[in-house]
């Protein structure tokens, strides 16, 4: 059997691939409303890192096209979540800022989906998610390494 045909990393990527598809669907559901996942990852970003980041940077963070982002940045900013202001030295590039509405729309919505990631830690098992972490974070930077 040719590495190209491994059944193990068929089944690997195919049930990375469903709970993928499961978890979106299920988080979509609790957040608050008008709030995409998108929505979501882009403020929690900007909530952790504190600091300002350019479309191109995030973009490339999360493995968008520009246009992609520009689109979910036009919405949020749109929502009074984020703030897009002009690189003062450098005209064509702007700079991207979570808003204190944004701040406080991230924490309703990681209080809306708290529960799902409780219930899923409560079913599986602490020391099992535990013990899963180190293969998941291995797998996640190899996977970034390739693109």
């Amino acid at each position: 059997m040719t590495a190209r045909n491994d059944p193990l990393a068929i089944a690997l990527f195919s049930e990375i691939a469903m709970a993928d598809q499961l978890a979106r669907a299920r988080l979509s559901k609790v957040l608050p409303k008008g709030m995409e996942l998108s929505h979501f990852s882009v403020l929690n970003h900007l909530a952790h890192d504190r600091g300002e980041r350019t479309p191109a940077q995030l973009a490339r963070l999360f493995h968008l096209t520009k246009g992609a982002m520009t689109n979910t940045l036009g919405k949020l900013e749109a929502a009074g979540y984020i703030h897009i202001r002009p690189d003062w030295d450098d005209a064509r590039r702007k700079f991207v800022a979570i808003s204190p509405a944004g701040e406080h729309a991230r924490d309703e919505a990681v209080r809306a989906i708290a529960p799902v990631f409780d219930n899923v830690v409560a079913t599986l098992g602490a020391e099992r998610i535990r013990s899963a972490l180190p293969l998941l974070r291995d797998l996640r930077q190899q996977l970034d390494r390739d693109d």
